[in-house]
């Protein structure tokens, strides 16, 4: 994994250590440290990013706005929202470049990774998990990875494989904030030091097993070896949060889960969001919508899948309004309520689909509301529908907020041309 440069205004001590579960460390020669090391001080910079993904889109017609820039129209999807349109941008006419297959296309989400025939056989880094790489050592949990109703996931290490989704809210809650029995915390400690054990054979293994092989091999093992180490760092982290208490939350944990009404399931996932960002349990999320039962909302009688194959039937069409509209009022309900809790500033979120349309299952024109970070909102971007500008320029803008200095991230021409901090 190449070095990434961390952009802020302090120094730091050549000797510096990281000290963690009585281990020392000394710190390579950094360029500069995010005050993520230092958490007292105010950053300058985002510290937070939640990616919100459906698998069936939104319909282009109701969302995309009239106009562009500040003085835009909003969209029939829009007008639920206007409460907060300077807190978002609408984002359209852009894509992954290389992307294609339809529904297969939901790995490319957030790792961009174009696909071959549709499908993602080596899929690179997501974009959560990269920030979570780098940022996610400060809190319990580096990352969440989430799905409505399945354990897909659009998040993949750096090797290429989908970390599973928690997709059950109530397990999710006591995960967050329900401190572990004794019995749990023992278990969990012994757990973790046969884990480092393991480590420590492994590493002299590889060492003398890295002497004997050609160089092309060593590449193919130094790949493995990042794995390795960034195994032992997490069980490092989780050994020293094991015996931390779970912070408090006046949040009543969902006893019930309306199984068929998607969307509420969506914003209870989005509470337990926010209360682990105002808790400061994470700081990288991404949530997976892909629940297909919607039968519970009034006026809705058919699947979301059904109805987000529409073929221009005009009751279909009527029905999935009601249920992307509630989609996307949930997501504005989750940016209201970072913004009211003095987070949305420095928390970057973005609602998006790998389907442009899903009737006809085209991954172009993808649906994209981003809002917060510092960022300068209340506008619409209007690209090219019939060229598409490139979405992973979106992706290094929030990296470089986030003071990644990456170069590139996947198939990037640049930072997002019209998203200027405010």
């Amino acid at each position: 994994m190449k070095n990434v440069t961390l952009t802020t205004g302090m120094s730091l001590n050549r000797r510096a250590l990281l000290r963690a579960a009585g281990v020392s460390l000394a710190l390579p020669v950094l360029d500069a440290m995010t005050p993520a090391f230092a958490a007292e001080k105010p950053s300058p910079f985002a510290k937070r990013f939640v990616g919100v993904s459906l698998s069936l889109g939104l319909h282009s017609p109701y969302l995309v706005p009239q106009g562009q820039g500040a003085d835009y129209v909003p969209s029939p999807y829009l007008k639920g929202i206007q409460d907060i349109r300077e807190d978002f941008t609408v984002v359209s006419g852009t894509s992954h470049p290389g992307v294609t297959g339809g529904h297969s296309a939901e790995g490319s989400i957030f790792s961009a990774c174009p696909n071959s025939r549709g499908t993602t056989s080596r899929n690179t880094v997501s974009l959560d998990q990269l920030m979570a790489k780098h940022l996610g050592h400060e809190t319990r949990f580096p990352s969440l990875v989430l799905n409505t109703n399945s354990s897909t996931s659009p998040s993949y290490t750096e090797n290429g494989a989908m970390i599973p989704a928690e997709n059950n809210a109530m397990r999710l809650f006591t995960r967050l904030f329900v401190d572990d029995t004794p019995g749990e915390r023992r278990r969990q400690a012994e757990l973790i030091r046969r884990g480092r054990s393991v480590m420590d054979v492994v590493a002299g293994e590889a060492s003398r097993l890295r002497r004997e092989v050609s160089a092309e091999d060593r590449d193919r093992l130094d790949n493995w070896f990042t794995s390795v180490r960034d195994l032992e760092q997490r069980l490092a982290a989780n050994e020293a949060w094991t015996n931390r208490p779970k912070p408090k939350v006046g949040l009543k944990a969902p006893t019930q889960i309306p199984r068929n009404n998607e969307v509420a399931v969506n914003g209870i996932f989005l509470d337990l969001v926010h209360m682990a960002l105002v808790t400061d349990s994470t700081r990288f999320v991404t949530l997976h919508i892909t629940g297909n039962n919607v039968n519970g909302l009034d006026g809705v009688s058919s699947s979301y899948h059904d109805l987000s194959h529409h073929g221009l039937d005009e009751d279909k069409l009527r029905q999935l309004a009601i249920v992307e509209a509630g989609q996307i009022k949930a997501w504005g309900t989750f940016v209201r309520k970072l913004r009211d809790s003095g987070l949305l500033k420095e928390t970057m979120t973005v609602m998006t689909s790998n389907l442009g349309n899903a009737s006809s299952h085209n991954n172009l024109n993808m649906p994209v509301l981003f809002a917060g970070g510092g960022f300068r909102h209340g506008r619409h971007l209007a690209f090219d529908q019939k060229n598409n500008y490139p979405l992973p320029n979106l992706y290094l803008s929030a990296l470089h907020r986030l003071g990644l200095q990456e170069k590139r991230f996947a198939t990037t021409s640049g930072t997002m041309r019209g998203l200027d901090v405010a």
